[in-house]
């Protein structure tokens, strides 16, 4: 993030919309006559946020763009590029406009001499908002007559920055045809308002994300600030955390990533009369050696090559099988009464010591993957909100209630 404080930088990231190709700057009717209003707008090219490409966005007229595929109430809550998210009326003013234009590698929407509904005699803002193909984000701001942090946040939040969440969709078994949709915020930036004035611009660069790896050892072997890991059944590298998380999670991926290699090996072979065996393989190019193995066998553990021409040690368990003719030997003196009863009582304690573990656990994480579990199956704690389904122009008619706005996550019921 970069930011250009009444510099002459700042005027160079503003866009002059004013000379641009008329045919192609956009007034949007509704944007500029009505309150808490948002509209869709079809982009010429794709751009990258957060790693996710995105050919659609929706346009408000409270200041923000909101980047989210399921329209609601509450947009204002998270997904969201927003260079001054308040409580703008376009309709107080005839010369409030909400206007955009698209020249095929760039999206500029701009907020054009709007007013705040609760407090119109404090002036007009004008600012922009610049998305690049490259996912580099622009906030331009030409006039601001007051301090943003002076705005009120009483019937409309105030936020300057970035959000993006992640929707998980739950089936309720009690009720047929009835899903629970939850919005999750893994990631927030939040820019300093103070610095928000006259003339200034702030520039948001990219960062590298872990969906932009193709390959398996690509993924393993990145060295960003995430970590990556990669999911053989649906081919994708991750960090667990992003807008696919549903399909992540569905398709077992964290289970299958705890190991972190890229080979799959058929790892099950029978060993009768015997214990686990480990066997240690060491591939070096095309040529591979197995250790020793104490049990006999026909079907012997086979190593594997690795790409490349690094040394790599790969780590074949066996599956260890109990002959049926081999009965259990009985202890002499051992009741099956008092046996039973020792275990459930040593089996109560565990379950006991197992609660206490997870909620110091879950206090101390509240970002956890079983943090996430419960919160997703408590419904109540959270407000609940209806989706827009099939509407051209999305309102967005209710934001959240004064002192109620959630760090990240919003629950929400469809039928």
């Amino acid at each position: 993030v970069r930011s250009y404080p009444s510099d002459p930088m700042s005027k160079d990231l503003w866009v002059n919309i004013d000379q641009m190709d008329k045919d192609k700057v956009k007034i949007h009717g509704i944007l500029s006559n009505t309150h808490r209003q948002a509209a869709r707008v079809n982009l010429s090219f794709d751009f990258p946020f957060y790693g996710h490409f995105l050919r659609e966005i929706t346009v408000a007229t409270g200041g923000f763009i909101y980047t989210g595929d399921v329209v609601h109430r509450m947009l204002t809550a998270t997904q969201y590029i927003a260079p001054l998210m308040a409580n703008f009326d376009p309709s107080v003013s005839r010369n409030s406009t909400v206007i955009y234009f698209d020249n095929g590698t760039a999206l500029v929407v701009q907020w054009d001499h709007v007013h705040l509904q609760d407090n119109y005699n404090l002036g007009s803002f004008t600012f922009q908002a610049t998305l690049h193909n490259t996912g580099r984000i622009v906030f331009a701001y030409k006039e601001i007559p007051i301090e943003v942090s002076q705005i009120s946040s009483v019937n409309h939040p105030v936020k300057v920055g970035l959000s993006d969440a992640f929707v998980v969709v739950h089936k309720i078994q009690q009720i047929p045809n009835v899903r629970r949709r939850t919005i999750y915020e893994y990631h927030r930036v939040e820019l300093t308002k103070t610095k928000i004035t006259n003339s200034t611009a702030v520039e948001m660069m990219p960062l590298p994300t872990c969906l932009q790896f193709t390959s398996c050892s690509a993924c393993i072997s990145s060295q960003i600030n995430f970590n990556c890991s990669w999911c053989h059944r649906l081919n994708r590298c991750s960090s667990g955390f992003d807008r696919h998380r549903q399909d992540w999670v569905d398709n077992s991926c964290p289970d299958e990533t705890k190991d972190k290699m890229c080979d799959i090996v058929d790892t099950t072979y029978l060993y009768p009369f015997t214990t686990t065996i480990v066997a240690k393989t060491t591939s070096r190019g095309k040529e591979a050696t197995a250790g020793k193995e104490t049990p006999s066998t026909s079907h012997p553990p086979t190593s594997v090559p690795t790409e490349g021409k690094e040394t790599k040690q790969n780590w074949i368990k066996a599956t260890v099988c109990r002959s049926p003719e081999l009965p259990f030997k009985k202890v002499p003196g051992t009741h099956p009464l008092h046996t039973g009863l020792i275990l459930g009582i040593l089996l109560v304690m565990l379950i006991m010591i197992a609660g206490v573990l997870i909620t110091v656990y879950i206090y101390h994480h509240p970002t956890s993957a079983a943090s996430l579990f419960l919160i997703e199956r408590r419904p109540s704690r959270w407000p609940a909100m209806k989706f827009r389904r099939g509407s051209g122009h999305p309102a967005y008619a209710e934001v959240e209630p004064v002192g109620q706005e959630k760090e990240g996550f919003i629950e929400s019921e469809q039928c």
